[in-house]
């Protein structure tokens, strides 16, 4: 059996922190200027690394960890903002599939989103990781739904921008990495999960306020995921 090894990528320093405070035998490079730690937490051989925000750093960031490292499966995780009312502040969307908001080639007959070369919309969240995710939202008793998340280089704040994201993708939750993530890792035929905890509902109002609750919550489910694989 190939030996595990899970990277864990978060965008902010928020989103990770919690993580990397409780690894044990750290060691830690530096490749493209973001830092990756290899140790153990939760009983697991993992990596984890605070990418940036947007998509070309956290599709930087995956590669590194697939080609660098071989992580056997990877782990998007942190906050994002709610595209359903019934989501709120510390919810958590879990992704079944990702798709990129913002990846538009309609001018040429495209459909919304369509990522060219490999001709799909919709990449699927592994379903093998889904499972231990939705059992550790049940086990902390989180409210949670399991749908699309959409990703794009846009802080989405704006009700027009939502509108566009619900009608064309159906979406439950929007953020700026997950899906970029999920396309390097379909390419490289590495499965890969997203994990979420809404901070705000997609406007940026209560961003500020509540992403480092939201962040501790990731951080929670992250470790509780882990015990539970």
């Amino acid at each position: 059996m190939k030996h595990e090894l899970i990277g864990i990528i978060g965008a902010m320093q928020v989103e990770t922190e919690g993580l990397l405070s409780e690894m044990e035998n750290k060691k830690t490079d530096t490749v493209s200027g973001v830092n990756f730690t290899r140790g153990t937490l939760c009983g697991r051989e993992v990596v984890v690394a605070t990418c940036g925000v947007g998509k070309v750093f956290a599709a930087l960031c995956a590669e590194a960890m697939i080609l660098r490292y071989g992580v056997t499966a990877l782990l998007n995780t942190g906050v994002a903002g709610a595209l359903l009312p019934e989501l709120e502040v510390g919810d958590v969307a879990l992704a079944d599939a990702v798709v990129q908001h913002d990846m538009n080639t309609t001018a040429l007959g495209d459909a919304p989103g369509l990522l060219s070369g490999i001709n799909m919309v919709e990449l699927p969240a592994d379903r093998n990781l889904l499972k231990p995710l939705c059992e550790a939202v049940a086990e902390l008793e989180y409210n949670g739904v399991v749908g699309t998340i959409a990703s794009g280089d846009l802080f989405v704040a704006k009700q027009s921008a939502k509108d566009f994201i619900k009608k064309n993708f159906d979406a439950v939750a929007c953020e700026m990495e997950g899906a970029a993530i999920g396309h390097v890792a379909y390419v490289n035929g590495v499965p890969f999960a997203v994990l979420r905890v809404i901070s705000d509902g997609g406007d940026g109002m209560e961003f500020s306020e509540f992403v480092k609750i939201a962040a501790e919550r990731s951080v929670k489910l992250t470790k509780k995921f882990l015990e539970l694989m």
